[in-house]
């Protein structure tokens, strides 16, 4: 953990140094800023470099700046689809998790040696509203707020040993998750290249309390706290940086952004979700006034959960605190509508689908099946 610790740090480090090597070595000279306001006094330069860098992926935010005093309000929808245990790179069955991966617990009062209690599927669904203000033509602030619907399918096994299946039962969580504010410097500005720098705080907002009713392998259903994937915010305050680059050369826009979230402490119950790092590129290809094409490709990497809350307790991977996070590849194709003439008239509206070419997990757990986003966005 420490050595992925250290990666992350080294992540942010990385993008504080680029921000600030950037904002020194790419301010514009006297005369170019003179340029820039001339331009912005004809109400044109801003705008035009807005339209230019308007249209790209929806999965990546911080691609581009609100002009000066301009609104932007958000609607984006998440569905992720889980399906599936992976330890590592190899796939394994309910069965062979069950008879053959200890129980983290084992040898306290009640608790069998091996999992009991394991998970098919999941699904999570997001919610996310949001708005974005230009306090300037080179900082936009942001703010994000999230409703998040989780379902779980698990399978529990009878009795402490064996495979025989006493039974599945569906495990749901669902309300406001953490709050995100943020805000966007503007590094690189003038001609075609553009580079932004992106500092995001998370609020702890949502619960890490949830409960629900667990059939137990003695064919009982208490009620008990969900695993930590089943919650709906991390407990923590949590730094999200991110740095973003894209350019376009006629109809095509190109880009690629690093972020990470670091999570400052240890929440109330007496552990911190990992730290994450991620990078993304990706092309966008401009097909008509009206519409854009793109495709990317991102890699993550998703440190496991340090420490432990107590109140988490059962025979079933999602218990333990090491059985979360891993290296992840995935593929994604979307498109960006700005329709032209219509009701719909000023808005953008995009859709992005993903799913995973490569999934190295830290112990049993579920793996990504398929991910789709649609977004709804309005200028005012």
């Amino acid at each position: 953990m420490k050595i992925k610790r250290l990666n992350v740090l080294q992540l942010s480090a990385a993008l504080l140094l680029c921000a600030t090597t950037a904002n020194a070595q790419m301010m514009p000279s006297d005369d170019m800023a003179g340029h820039k306001d001339h331009m912005n006094h004809k109400g044109m330069g801003h705008e035009m470099s807005h339209s230019m860098h308007g249209h790209g992926p929806i999965g990546v935010m911080g691609r581009h700046l609100m002009p000066k005093g301009k609104f932007m309000l958000g609607y984006r929808f998440g569905h992720m689809q889980m399906d599936g245990l992976r330890q590592g790179t190899t796939d394994i069955s309910p069965d062979q998790a069950v008879t053959t991966i200890p129980n983290r617990f084992a040898g306290m009062p009640g608790m069998p040696p091996t999992l009991r209690v394991v998970p098919s599927e999941m699904t999570m669904d997001m919610h996310m509203f949001s708005a974005m203000y230009g306090l300037s033509d080179n900082i936009t602030l942001m703010a994000m707020l999230p409703y998040i619907e989780k379902e779980m399918t698990a399978i529990t096994y009878q009795g402490p040993v064996g495979t025989t299946v006493l039974g599945t039962s569906k495990r749901n969580s669902q309300g406001i998750g953490d709050v995100r504010v943020s805000a966007a410097m503007g590094l690189l500005t003038q001609g075609p290249h553009k580079l932004n720098f992106t500092m995001g705080l998370s609020l702890p907002t949502g619960s890490i309390t949830e409960t629900d009713q667990m059939l137990t392998p003695m064919n009982m259903r208490p009620t008990a706290r969900l695993g930590y994937g089943m919650q709906l915010g991390s407990g923590t305050f949590d730094l999200m940086p991110a740095l973003t680059y894209q350019t376009t050369s006629g109809a095509f826009s190109y880009g690629a952004q690093l972020r990470g979230t670091f999570r400052l402490g240890t929440n109330d119950e007496g552990y911190a979700l990992g730290d994450e790092a991620a990078a993304t590129a990706w092309v966008s290809y401009k097909a008509a006034p009206w519409i854009s094409l793109s495709g990317r490709v991102e890699a993550s990497r998703v440190d496991h959960i340090s420490g432990i809350d107590t109140n988490i307790m059962m025979a079933s991977p999602g218990s333990d605190p090491l059985n979360y996070g891993g290296d992840r590849v995935m593929l994604f194709a979307g498109a960006d509508f700005s329709p032209k003439n219509g009701v719909l008239k000023g808005h953008k509206i995009g859709i992005e689908a993903g799913v995973p070419i490569y999934q190295d997990l830290n112990g049993p757990m579920l793996k990504t099946d398929w991910m789709l986003g649609v977004a709804w966005r309005k200028s005012f």
